[in-house]
């Protein structure tokens, strides 16, 4: 994708309206008033639509064109040699990578968290059984059942 060819776009786009009101002017002439009025009304809302639209498409254009040139500014990326401006393509198959980068790096640094926290889980667990084990002491045989089984 480069701004040229939206600029082309736009500008085919503005060629083929010019057509269409000139057209719409030709019929308008050589039609009779009674069979005109609908056909007025609708392209005449049609037309003032379209333009309204195709103005905003290009103040869009430009001032993206424009926020697209500061972020290369922000970022230096330099443009190619041969190219008077970085082209989108440029800068967002550097940028397809660092982000690719940063995901990989970023799955890996999670599973290592995750591994430590893990591993401090695991720990824990164990503190905490080593603590909670208790040792049974064997009785002694001078209680009552004691004596009673030893007369039995």
């Amino acid at each position: 994708m480069k701004f040229e060819d939206f600029q082309k776009d736009l500008a085919r786009l503005r060629k083929d309206l010019k057509a269409c009101i000139t057209e719409v002017e030709k019929v308008c002439k050589v039609s009779d008033e009674d069979r005109l009025q609908p056909f007025k009304d609708k392209m005449e809302d049609f037309l003032t639509q379209a333009k309204s639209e195709l103005e905003t498409l290009d103040t869009q254009l430009s001032s993206n064109h424009k926020l697209f040139l500061e972020l290369t500014v922000f970022f230096l990326v330099k443009a190619k040699a041969g190219e008077k401006e970085v082209s989108p393509n440029t800068f967002f198959c550097i940028w397809h990578e660092f982000s690719s980068d940063f995901k990989d790096h970023w799955k890996k640094e999670n599973k290592a968290i995750l591994k430590e926290r893990l591993k401090a889980a695991e720990e824990c667990f164990r503190q905490a059984k080593e603590k909670a084990s208790y040792s049974v002491k064997p009785k002694h045989a001078s209680g009552i059942k004691a004596k009673l089984g030893m007369k039995i």
